[in-house]
């Protein structure tokens, strides 16, 4: 059995067909399929390496937001210390002044009940002086 003609006619358009087809179709259409596949790919490694810098930058900056609320917290220990320092300082003061008030009131109490005791002392004498005069209806001396 001889193959018949056609038959290979047949088999020889269909070779000549597919090596159209994979040239002019397949061929630029695998190539348009890799082309966006490594495109694909290298977008991933770009949004992941952005990831990563955005990953560091956000760690900075919570460091960075660390340190500065830290020294805000220090400051405001300082300023906290001085202002504790100036109350003590002025309620110190205060005593002291109430302190000196107080002894100067003390010293003038004293002298006021000194000068009450004398006048006292000089009035009940003058007053029994008095009394003696009245009740004897005479001067004593």
């Amino acid at each position: 059995m001889i193959p018949d003609l056609s038959v290979l006619w047949v088999i020889v358009l269909v070779l000549a067909l597919t090596f159209v087809v994979q040239r002019f179709l397949f061929g630029p259409l695998l190539h348009v399929m890799h082309e966006r596949e490594s495109a694909t790919a290298k977008a991933q490694a770009l949004a992941a390496e952005a990831g990563r810098r955005a990953q560091a930058a956000t760690v900075d900056y919570e460091a960075q937001m660390s340190a500065a609320r830290n020294e805000v917290y220090r400051q405001m220990e300082t300023v906290r210390r001085g202002a504790l320092d100036r109350s003590a300082a002025f309620v110190a003061q205060a005593r002291q002044d109430a302190e000196a008030t107080r002894a100067d009131a003390l010293r003038s109490l004293d002298a006021s009940v000194a000068a009450a005791r004398t006048t006292l002392a000089t009035d009940a004498e003058a007053l029994s002086h008095a009394i003696v005069d009245r009740v004897l209806e005479r001067r004593v001396s």
